[in-house]
């Protein structure tokens, strides 16, 4: 799997941002107010944990428009599900199985907190690409590296066969990670941990402007911990 648990374990070793504990104040309440509920029911993919996912606009790309879409199971289920049981993404996504493998999967985040949303890419209409937009500073994975306030962390399988070795990758990775940094002012990092067995993952981090800052042990696989900094954007 792309990490220890993106969504759902507790990180009570880390400072939780002033937003998430008013979240709990307001919670101890009889009628919690409209802006808790934000973080509650169907309306996690425009938390204000991820400043909103949802609205972000769409990407102009070398390959086309590409926006990222909040996953809705209903219709995305079967298809992430198929990706999901190819032998390349099973490898390291660990996620292989009947439908309800991935449901399961799905459902933690959306049922969550906010901090991670997955979604579909859709490239010039259509579906061919899988993401998952998490708060790595909230998330596990935090405990493994020096993480900051903030930082941003992707995940990212390429849905079809003919759309993977074509630099897709790198250039997706871009479009995203300058989405995250031109919607979250406050992230100053975004980061992803690939495992390094994955090199046309790593490759496709190093494409798309990403640094490789370490390797990290983290819990089933040694993960190449990869990073783009908002202030070298424009130079790498």
């Amino acid at each position: 799997m792309p990490s220890a648990d993106s969504s759902t374990e507790d990180t009570l070793d880390l400072k939780m941002p002033p937003e998430v504990l008013a979240l709990f104040a307001e919670g101890a309440t009889e009628e919690p107010t409209r802006e808790a509920a934000r973080y509650r029911g169907e309306d996690r993919a425009t938390s204000g944990l991820l400043d909103r996912v949802a609205s972000w606009p769409s990407a102009d790309t070398p390959g086309g428009q590409f926006r990222l879409v909040p996953v809705d199971l209903g219709r995305d289920l079967e298809t992430i599900t198929r990706w999901m049981n190819d032998p390349a993404v099973a490898e390291f996504w660990e996620l292989a199985g009947e439908q309800g493998v991935t449901e399961a999967h799905l459902r933690a985040q959306l049922d969550g907190d906010g901090r991670s949303a997955p979604c579909l890419g859709v490239l010039d209409g259509a579906a061919m690409s899988y993401w998952e937009i998490y708060r790595a500073d909230l998330d596990p994975v935090a405990r493994y590296y020096p993480a900051r306030p903030h930082d941003t962390g992707l995940h990212l399988l390429i849905g079809g066969v003919g759309d993977r070795a074509r630099g897709l990758g790198g250039m997706l990775l871009r479009a995203v990670s300058d989405l995250v940094l031109d919607h979250r002012p406050a992230c100053a990092r975004v980061i992803a941990e690939p495992d390094l067995r994955n090199t046309p993952s790593v490759a496709a981090f190093l494409a798309a402007g990403f640094r490789l800052s370490a390797e990290v042990e983290l819990p089933g696989k040694r993960a190449a911990l990869m990073i783009r900094d908002r202030a070298l954007r424009d130079r790498m």
